[in-house]
């Protein structure tokens, strides 16, 4: 919050004196005159002190003296006094009546200066009981009287006063106006503190209703003073103020630094109260750049600091702030938990505002997880809550809310109707900021409802109040919107230029983030334009920004996400299209790579990258030569330099094309890397293998029929009674492999790591079959997660030591809401039978707490347990223990687990009802290794628990053969169930598959 002041007219040393003043004119008797004076000044003593109740009593006998001396001027500012006591108590009718008979007084005896004083007071009282309309009245009165009388001082200080008023009614302008005055009236007669004091209450206005650049000039303005007056506490204040501005427009950066700075201040003056507001603060913006555990361990230490201080409103405010950061990771249900406990904090203290905020927060949560229906409900109960106490910015916001939320269902009606309310209520309060959301939040869906020349006219009033405002963040989303729609009516033209300009912004504001997605809307439209060479190099440089920050990144807001017409991802996809049409192999095989990690960050929100994502895509000489244009490229000159580079990249040997990074020359001999990219008319199949030129191949096939076709086979693979899944298995395998059968035997290979794409994730390649023999009886198989982010130098083998833990329960009966798998008992005993470095934990003793506690002295976990890797959000996939616990799949990277080599999970099962992208498969081989692991194993559907409990057995009793790897013992395990005469359906071998580095 911003240093508001609002002066209560005298202060009791200036009473007091005032009193003296007059007694020395009336010619009192000097004895009784003298009593009234050391009792006022002893009051005033005890008022300092807090002593409420002994300083009103004190002043009572003074005011019976004074009374009786007939000495009106003294006795009305000992009742301005006594009404003073009881407003620094809250007790505000009180207040009320004492400055009331001392207005009358100071009218009776013509006291004009004083009649201002007790107005003013009168002012602050009406202020604090909410009644704000009244109080402007009285503080209007006072500032006339002061006015005509000349009290410059008195002046400034209605003039302040008035100010916040008009904030308290949420009418900035005319907040700022008043602060304004009395900043000027503050410098005419010399009060540098008072001045200060509402430099920094106009910038509050000037924030409140989106003038950010003026708030910031003001805050700044103010924090020079406080700084050349030595006043620690404020300068504290300001920099917070600064902080909170400077994260309005986008600058987050320098918000953590002046948050940082603050921080800082307050620990040097021990001011634990504003310590524990600025980890809030600083919380908060460590959660914009995406620095989320930071962000919660800043909230952690702030809800320490409040319940140190047993200050429940900084309870609940800490927990909103750790929900917040939850969030952000994905973690949804974790979130949930925190704001609902935030929510019981905030009802029991009666704080309706920030319950009403709360509901908003589970709302977004709601359809963050595509819970829709739930998150309107949470909306219309915020917008209840905020119509109850008054609140229309609140009400705007969550109306604005609620409409994106009926956007998102494809109710466009009902989410015309509602932002139109929201703007209205923008309107009323001039509030600009909220006026250009609910502006730009039409746009889009009049955008996507093809009313492209409505969107075009709603983002040109958004843009222009953007520009008004100063909000440079604002002005680039919505010229990136305006770019969208242009686009949309093939005005590409228009577009370019639209893009070019939202480039230029977001390079200013340093915004790397939105700098990358701005070169790749100029990819997209040069590509339309048939410019591909140059569209190719506005996509690297886009990938390449985004690649270098991803150590640092953070994730795109939901509002801002719906800023683009393409996902980020396939900013990657269009950038690999178009490498593969031109015959650029490696550096489309780079793409794609990069590719699957930028899915785990759409996913996860916790991918950092390594030094290898952080090179980005090789870009060539030719390339580079341009790269210093890039943003003053017009779209007058483009076609000509297109044909340039062109020029240039087709006099480059192919060898000079497709370099290969040093670390992809690791790859053992005999072992290939297998990446197929889904595009809308096409299957491209790439193939590296070390000492090769990468190859590619297309097949012309649609992504409806690819769906269709891997939709049939997994229903196939799963039902053991099915006949036909050899016919699905073999086109599978004509679309796959047949392309690149003769390169697969020219390079001996032994080994492919898979690096599958979307919906090919949910197939097995193990059980591909030529018509003879399934894939898995030629090749060891593990899927890949990304090379840039593998190992491929050799390990040594270990002896393994196994911690395994049961489900168990009983054949047909539900334990904790799953099936009895009482066959995992058996095979868990079998494995510590095998290995003498092994434990077991059974059922019950199979919990979180036991199984974690046992990690370091084990190097493979074995989990023979119910897990789901559904579609989603991460929150939506889990492994569950023995006892009923649950890990989610986001907290498995709180594991440390750096000595683990393998994990196995005997009784999984993914895509549950509705196939996706298969990312969840991708993310729990990364959440794997990200905890330490390097590799596992899991199933994609849920195999008969006998079939498991063989195949497993296989498998450990290859492991314990010493020198083989994980996806050798693997294979073998799976060939002895095809020769078995129980088990060689595909439905009991081909549901495992290995992830990660099982080499």
């Amino acid at each position: 919050m911003a240093v508001l002041t609002l002066v209560l007219g005298l202060p009791v040393q200036m009473a007091i004196q005032m009193a003296i003043a007059d007694r020395t004119l009336a010619q009192s008797p000097p004895n009784r005159q003298e009593q009234a004076d050391q009792l006022v000044q002893y009051a005033s003593q005890l008022l300092r002190g807090s002593r409420y109740d002994e300083a009103v009593k004190t002043y009572e006998q003074a005011l019976q003296i004074y009374q009786e001396l007939k000495d009106r001027s003294a006795e009305s500012v000992v009742l301005n006094n006594i009404g003073l006591t009881y407003f620094r108590q809250k007790q505000y009718p009180k207040a009320l009546a004492f400055y009331q008979q001392s207005l009358t007084i100071n009218k009776q005896i013509g006291d004009r200066k004083g009649e201002a004083t007790s107005l003013s007071n009168i002012g602050a009282v009406y202020n604090s009981l909410r009644q704000y309309d009244q109080a402007i009245s009285f503080f209007q009165q006072s500032l006339t009287i002061r006015q005509q009388i000349g009290d410059r001082k008195g002046e400034a200080t209605s003039l302040s006063n008035l100010g916040n008023g008009y904030l308290n009614l949420k009418q900035h302008q005319q907040a700022a106006d008043f602060f304004q005055k009395a900043v000027t009236a503050y410098q005419q007669i010399g009060d540098r503190n008072s001045e200060s004091l509402n430099l920094g209450n106009l910038g509050t206005a000037y924030q409140r209703f989106g003038q950010y650049q003026k708030a910031a000039t003001a805050y700044q303005q103010a924090l020079a003073i406080f700084k050349q007056m030595g006043n620690l506490e404020n300068q504290s204040y300001s920099l917070k103020d600064l902080g909170d501005v400077y994260r309005s427009l986008g600058q987050y950066s320098q918000s953590i630094n002046a948050y940082t700075e603050a921080l800082a201040i307050a620990r040097q003056t021990q001011d634990v109260e504003s310590q524990k507001n600025l980890l809030n603060d600083l919380g908060t913006a460590q959660v914009i750049v995406g620095d989320y555990k930071k962000a919660i361990a800043s909230y952690q230490s702030s809800l320490a600091l409040a319940k140190k201080l047993g200050d429940s409103n900084g309870l609940g405010n800490s927990l909103i702030g750790i929900g917040n950061g939850y969030n952000s990771l994905a973690q949804y249900q974790k979130a949930i938990d925190f704001y609902q406990q935030a929510l019981v904090l905030k009802r029991q203290d009666g704080d309706l505002q920030s319950e009403a905020k709360l509901l908003g927060n589970l709302a977004n949560t709601y359809d963050y997880l595509g819970n829709l229906p739930k998150a309107i409900e949470f909306n219309l109960q915020s917008i209840e809550l905020f119509k109850k106490i008054g609140d229309r910015e609140g009400l705007g916001k969550s109306l604005n809310n609620l409409g994106s939320a009926y956007s998102s269902i494809g109710n466009y009606p009902k989410a015309i109707e509602t932002h139109q309310q929201s703007l209205a209520i923008s309107k009323q309060l001039s509030y600009l900021g909220g006026e250009a959301t609910s502006l730009n939040n039409l746009g889009i869906i009049y955008s996507n409802s093809g009313q492209l020349p409505k969107a075009i006219e709603f983002y040109q009033q958004a843009l222009a109040i953007n520009r008004t405002t100063g909000d440079r963040n604002g002005e680039g989303l919505v010229l990136g919107n305006l770019g969208n729609a242009y686009s949309k009516l093939q005005q590409y033209d228009q577009a370019y230029n639209f893009f070019q300009q939202t480039l230029s912004i977001f390079k200013q504001n340093g915004d790397r983030e939105k700098e990358s997605l701005s070169f790749s809307q100029l990819g997209s439209t040069l590509s339309r334009l048939n410019q591909p060479e140059l569209a190719i190099l506005f996509y690297k440089q886009s990938i390449n920004v985004r690649e270098s920050i991803r150590k640092d990144i953070r994730g795109l807001s939901k509002e801002d996400q719906t800023t683009y017409l393409e996902t980020i991802a396939n900013s990657y996809k269009n950038l690999a299209d178009l490498l593969l049409k031109q015959g650029r192999i490696m550096e489309a095989l780079q793409v794609l790579d990069l590719l699957k990690v930028q899915e785990l960050e759409d996913y996860l929100k916790n991918i950092k990258g390594s030094d290898r994502t952080a090179q980005g895509i090789r870009v060539l000489a030719a390339e580079k030569a341009l790269i210093p244009q890039l943003s003053k490229i017009s779209f007058e000159n483009s076609k000509d330099l297109n044909s340039q580079l062109a020029s240039q990249i087709q006099q480059l040997p192919k060898a000079e094309l497709n370099q290969v990074p040093e670390y992809l020359r690791q790859i053992p001999q005999s072992t290939v890397l297998l990446y197929p990219l889904i595009l809308g008319d096409r299957l491209e199949i790439i193939l590296f293998s070390p000492n090769a030129l990468p190859i590619s191949r297309a097949v012309n096939l649609s992504q409806a029929k690819l769906e269709s076709l891997v939709t049939n086979f997994k229903g196939d693979l799963i039902d053991a009674g099915s006949e036909d899944y050899q016919e699905n298995a073999i086109s599978l395998y004509n679309l796959l492999i047949k392309p690149i059968e003769s390169e697969l035997t020219q390079t001996k290979a032994t080994t492919i790591l898979y690096a599958p794409d979307g919906i090919l994730r949910y197939v097995p390649l193990a059980a591909l079959y030529d018509g003879k023999q399934w894939l898995i009886e030629k090749y060891r198989i593990s899927n890949l997660i990304a090379y840039s982010l593998s190992d491929f130098s050799p390990k040594p083998k270990i002896q393994p030591s196994i911690l395994a833990g049961a489900f168990g329960g009983k054949a047909g009966e539900k334990k904790f809401g799953q099936q009895g798998l009482p066959a995992t008992i058996k095979e868990v005993q079998a494995i510590a039978n095998a290995f003498q470095n092994s434990t077991t934990l059974l059922e019950s003793d199979f919990s979180r707490q036991i199984t974690e506690s046992k990690f370091k002295n084990y190097n493979i976990l074995h989990f023979a347990t119910h897990a789901e890797f559904n579609i989603g959000t991460p929150d939506n996939s889990f492994i569950i223990f023995g006892n009923g616990d649950k890990i989610r799949l986001n907290e498995i990277t709180d594991w440390q687990i750096p000595n683990i080599e393998l994990i196995v999970l005997s009784a999984c099962q993914t895509g549950v009802g509705k196939l996706g992208s298969g990312v969840e498969i991708l993310g729990f081989g990364y959440q794997v290794q990200k905890a330490g692991a390097k590799s596992a194993i899991a199933s994609l559907w849920s195999v008969d628990d006998e079939a498991t409990q063989s195949l497993m057995t296989a498998f450990y009793k290859e492991l314990r053969q010493g020198d083989i790897n994980t996806s050798a013992a693997l294979q073998k395990a799976q060939v002895s169930l095809i020769k078995s005469a129980n088990f060689k359906h595909p439905k009991y071998w081909s549901a495992f598959f290995a992830i990660g580095n099982g080499m």
